[in-house]
């Protein structure tokens, strides 16, 4: 196995575990092991598990076999599955590969401690899990410092002034690239010193030590944690001298790029050898004790790892126990025609036994025998053990992509605005506004936070006069800096707040795109649902004008967003009501508002802030016989418009808008409409093969629609490059009326050639 180790940065990070309280949050990366084990959240045999795989989340709490051994994390849900009492325990956001990928949600983390400090009264909101003093500790090596989100989040912490800690474990290298090769002046903490704080400024403080120095490191956590908590300035902890003594990693051999120089200086200054000399130098122990300490642990480590291995190597023994008996019946009443039992046997005596190679081996069985007549009893005996097998094993690595108990966002009760007769009609922008305030009045932990998001109350004026009336701690603005935006949500959501993170245009969300893939749509499934961050990220997009403000770049976050809900509303009714659904859920979403709709007049609903719209539930918004339009967002009001002028020609269309994206149609309402209407057509703004393709395959294969089509499906997306500026440009880029009739006309045609005659003899 491929694994990831934090040998050679153990000396800091004792130093670091000294001054961490309960309450406080770590959001750090794949070295942290000491640091872990020294808070006791981390147990040896969990340690060895990690690198085998276990799926057992009770032997192995952090990953339960899906993450990388040495990402760490500890639930944030009590029993019973709330978010609470947080300050009672140390706590480890989940941790990711992406290099740099720890730092956003560190910010928001911080914050969260920030508000609670400045606004006692919010507190009591928090169930226990916010006392203000807690400090968001960040561990990050020295090359990700040249990440843009490691930038991004200083430069938004110096900003804010919130209790972020950072330590840098600077051991010279990136993988084999040298640091001055990474970094400016070759050093992190001289290339920073323009954030470093002075007085009537903001911005951070920022230490400097050896990482093999004991004491020195322990006098410099202790003085810059306590500072950082006390003042709420972030500080930056430069650990120099570190060394990486297994290389990168177990893949990598270091000697193929430090000379033998630097490895002979490596030997020498390593953390482990320096603090044995500086506990004998100062007679804090003899060499005995030290040797027996030493012998301990390794007699410890073995344990834990044979523990481990016993546990790993065990936990499919007997299931392979009834896979023989069967392959002894079939040999047995084959006459030995079909003799497995060597074959198997092979796999058991393999070094690093595998669940892939015992069902592989059993379906290529299965396939054998299938094609003969015989054996009836003993391939269905076969068959069962693969399907048990299969589904146990869906257990460990397919489920809980989403939240599926009380606080799934498909639970939350549908409940449909209502008019009267005196509902006055009011621009879409406002919908928003009205709806936004019953629901910051309804939800003392709501938040939220973009750029003009506050003062201005966003550019389209959907938070207008919120700011104003709940105070700039709950609707506050932020720089132009989208990852770190997602980061304060996702971090302040892991602490009990319901953030809603805006990011001005849909376009711009390409920024914090490795943010919301790799940490947040990934959170829920990587932790087994041990950890949830309910953010909502508002946007908006689609129709508009130019290539960076009009985009519909669904493909991208439909192939990389799986574990949020993705919502794609029509107006700013149905947005409202995606938001007061959510907000009754525990689960991340993008809202993606349409950009055309601010200023449309709707009709104000009476139970506005409490009707909620389902997800995952298409709209029929125009019934129809003889076509089925399946689009979302402004595409439903072209669709519309077509199937009005359509019908002169006879042909009448059912538009229907599935609303989200994530989740598509749970019910199979567009099924219903396609054995009614025989043709169906997919239609958006995306790309050709984006979501329209996402579409046709959720509808013609997973809900077997093919089977009632009379002519052939089709799709109508945009035109492959961006959208061109200004009215023609949008036109001649995306699908508009008439394509639209054109396509239903030439589909009909498929199938009543004297009705509908060639529009174009090309």
């Amino acid at each position: 196995h491929f694994g990831i180790f934090g040998d050679g940065k153990e000396i800091p990070q004792l130093a670091m575990a000294k001054t961490f309280r309960k309450g406080d949050w770590r959001s750090g990366y794949y070295r942290d092991q000491t640091f872990m084990l020294a808070l006791g959240l981390l147990q040896p045999e969990e340690f060895f598990a990690m690198i085998y795989g276990e799926t057992d989340d009770e032997l192995n709490p952090s990953t339960g076999g899906r993450n990388f051994n040495n990402h760490f994390t500890t639930s944030n849900l009590d029993e019973n599955g709330e978010i609470k009492n947080l300050t009672e325990r140390y706590n480890s956001a989940a941790d990711i590969s992406s290099t740099g990928g720890q730092m956003p949600r560190l910010l928001g983390l911080a914050q969260a401690s920030k508000i609670v400090r400045e606004n006692p009264e919010v507190k009591e909101h928090l169930n226990n899990n916010n006392t203000g003093n807690e400090v968001a500790y960040g561990t990050i090596g020295d090359a990700s410092t040249s990440e843009g989100l490691f930038f991004e989040t200083i430069n938004a912490a110096g900003v804010m002034q919130v209790p972020m800690a950072v330590a840098v474990y600077d051991d010279g290298y990136g993988i084999s690239v040298p640091v001055e090769l990474q970094t400016t002046k070759g050093s992190i903490s001289e290339a920073l010193k323009g954030f470093q704080k002075e007085k009537n400024t903001n911005g951070i403080e920022i230490y400097t030590c050896k990482g093999w120095d004991y004491p020195s490191l322990v006098k410099t956590f202790k003085e810059g944690i306590s500072k950082c908590r006390k003042t709420q300035t972030p500080v930056l902890f430069h650990i120099r001298e570190l060394t990486q003594p297994q290389g990168h990693s177990t893949s990598g051999s270091q000697e193929r790029y430090k000379s033998k120089k630097r490895l002979d200086w490596e030997k020498e200054y390593d953390g482990l050898n320096q603090f044995k000399k500086w506990l004998l130098e100062t007679g804090r122990a003899d060499m005995e004790t030290l040797t027996q300490i030493e012998n301990k642990a390794v007699k410890r480590a073995k344990e834990a790892r044979q523990n481990a291995w016993k546990n790993f190597a065990g936990s499919f023994e007997s299931e392979v126990g009834e896979l023989k008996k069967i392959i002894d019946i079939i040999k047995s009443n084959s006459n030995g025609k079909f003799d497995k039992t060597n074959e198997l046997e092979e796999i058991k005596q393999r070094i690093f036994p595998t669940r892939r190679k015992y069902l592989s081996f059993a379906k290529r069985l299965y396939f054998s025998l299938h094609i003969t007549s015989d054996f009836r009893k003993e391939k269905q005996e076969l068959n069962n053990w693969i399907s048990a097998f299969e589904q146990k094993s869906r257990e460990f690595y397919n489920k809980q992509l989403y939240r599926d108990g009380k606080d799934s966002a498909l639970k939350v009760k549908p409940e449909p605005a209502r008019y009267n007769t005196e509902s006055i009609e009011i621009n879409g922008s406002e919908i928003l506004s009205r709806n936004f305030d019953v629901l910051f009045s309804k939800y003392p932990n709501l938040v939220t936070f973009g750029q003009d998001t506050g003062k201005l109350g966003d550019v389209n004026q959907g938070m207008k006069g919120m700011q104003e009336k709940y105070g700039d701690h709950r609707v506050s603005d932020a720089g132009i800096r989208e990852a770190t935006i997602i980061g304060q949500g996702i971090g302040m959501a892991l602490r009990g707040f319901r953030p809603i993170a805006e990011i001005q245009y849909l376009d711009y969300l390409i920024y914090a795109h490795s943010t919301l893939s790799d940490d947040l749509a990934s959170l829920q499934y990587r932790t087994k649902g041990k950890q949830i961050a309910p953010v909502i990220i508002r946007t908006r997009g689609h129709q508009l004008q130019g290539m960076w403000h009009a985009g519909s770049p669904m493909q991208m976050l439909l192939g990389s967003l799986r574990g949020m809900h993705l919502c794609v509303p029509r107006n700013m009714t149905q947005a409202a009501g995606m938001y007061n659904t959510l907000m009754e859920a525990s689960e991340p979403a993008v809202v993606i508002e349409p950009l055309k709709g601010y200023n449309v007049k709707e009709k104000l609903p009476e139970n506005i802030g409490e009707f909620k719209v389902p997800l995952g539930v298409p709209e029929i918004v125009r019934e129809g016989t003889d076509i089925t339009f399946v689009t979302y967002a402004w595409n439903v009001h072209h669709a519309v418009k077509a199937a009005g002028l359509l019908e002169n020609y006879g042909i009448s269309a059912e538009v229907i808008d599935v609303r989200t994206l994530l989740p598509f149609d749970v019910y199979h309402v567009i099924l219903e409409s396609v054995k009614k209407t025989n043709k169906v057509l997919f239609i958006d703004e995306d790309v050709p093969g984006g979501a329209t393709a996402y579409m046709m395959q959720k509808v013609l294969e997973e809900q077997k629609a093919f089977d009632y089509l009379d002519a052939a499906p089709r799709t109508l997306p945009a035109k492959e490059h961006r959208p061109a500026y200004g009215i023609d440009g949008e036109y001649f880029s995306k699908p508009n009326v008439e394509h639209i009739i054109e396509t239903v006309w030439e589909m009909m045609h498929e199938t009543d050639v004297k009705r509908f005659p060639e529009l174009k003899n090309d």
